[in-house]
């Protein structure tokens, strides 16, 4: 690169340098950045004149824009897109190429994560009437039960159970192999996860050191999967191996993760259950976690989260059952302090002074 070069051959040349640095899903999405919302709007400046006023004016104008379906451009999107064009234009502050960055320093709204809520009675009946769902959503135990109970002769039922109650990501699930499971110490490895790329179906390393973790198995889940071990031996016979993915289809191939999306949106349909995506399965189990009595620090720890604010902002919806026993927990240690108030009391009358 030399003086006099444009934002547009910058952003171009550095989606090319970083390209074997990144995994596959980081780098479409900075190139999808790079060619749906930088290139149209600062291509065309000179790099080292660019300044933090023509950064400020194109979120200004990606902000008053809407989608197609008429939602203006999220904020989690915008920080997305900032994050993209400050590492470009890190990397040619490293080079020499521009005396500061003007994206560093950005102000834009705070992302916000859409917190679960829990497909109560009501909210039922006006999806039925009206069409109407949250953007996320999870179901009460009693649906999560009809669920399992109407997909226990799917042959994914193992994965779906597992998903449920142990919280793995998709890719996660697709990646399990026979070598991550430890029968004798109950527990799953998740060292891995399988993600599409414009190369195909590639085994990548999880999401982030905290998503590489240990998983622990209730006896159910053991006796599960060690019959899925089962039928799956006698059904690929030779062709079996312990490398071998956990969840496959008949033939021994690996599932692909928006197969398993799509096979779940049908089973959804068929049961007549109010919707839910296959990642909110993941906000469920958390929930039923936290339900159950675990600890904060061991529902992120089961969900691979590196922080545990975001365990606690997003994953923390409750069953109304919870509210229930919180609220019947808060009046009765009243009741008692008022009893031994009042106990008191009437001891302190009898008292001549």
């Amino acid at each position: 690169m030399t003086d006099g070069c444009t934002v547009g051959q910058w952003l171009r040349y550095w989606t090319a340098l970083v390209q074997h640095r990144l995994r596959s899903s980081t780098w479409k999405a900075y190139r999808d950045h790079v060619r749906l919302y930088l290139l149209p709007h600062l291509g065309d400046i000179e790099l080292s004149a660019l300044s933090r006023r023509d950064v400020t004016r194109m979120f200004a104008d990606l902000t008053s824009r809407r989608n197609r379906y008429g939602k203006p451009v999220s904020a989690a999107t915008l920080e997305r897109i900032r994050s993209t064009l400050r590492a470009a234009l890190n990397e040619a502050f490293r080079e020499d190429l521009i005396r500061d960055n003007p994206a560093r320093a950005l102000r834009l709204p705070s992302p916000s994560h859409p917190h679960a809520v829990v497909w109560t009675a009501r909210r039922v009946a006006a999806w039925r009437e009206t069409g109407e769902r949250p953007p996320v959503a999870v179901w009460a135990l009693e649906q999560l039960v009809d669920f399992l109970n109407f997909v226990r002769d799917d042959r994914l039922f193992a994965l779906w159970w597992l998903v449920a109650l142990r919280g793995l990501r998709r890719g996660e699930a697709a990646g399990l192999r026979w070598m991550d499971l430890d029968i004798d110490r109950r527990e799953l490895t998740i060292s891995r996860q399988l993600v599409e790329t414009e190369e195909g179906v590639l085994a990548l390393p999880p999401k982030s050191t905290a998503s590489r973790r240990t998983v622990a198995l209730d006896s159910e889940t053991l006796r599960l999967l060690h019959e899925q071990e089962r039928l799956q031996r006698r059904k690929l016979g030779p062709a079996w191996h312990v490398t071998g993915p956990i969840f496959c289809h008949p033939t021994g191939s690996a599932l692909r993760p928006d197969y398993l999306t799509y096979r779940f949106h049908k089973l959804i349909v068929a049961s007549g259950l109010p919707p839910i995506r296959l990642h909110d399965l993941r906000h469920g189990a958390a929930t039923l976690a936290l339900a159950s009595g675990a600890d904060l620090r061991v529902v992120q720890g089961l969900l691979g989260h590196t922080s545990i604010v975001l365990t606690a902002d997003v994953y923390t919806s409750v069953l109304p059952q919870l509210y229930h026993d919180s609220a019947r927990a808060t009046a009765q240690m009243v009741l008692r302090a008022a009893r031994k108030t009042a106990k008191r009391v009437r001891e302190g009358r009898n008292v001549e002074v």
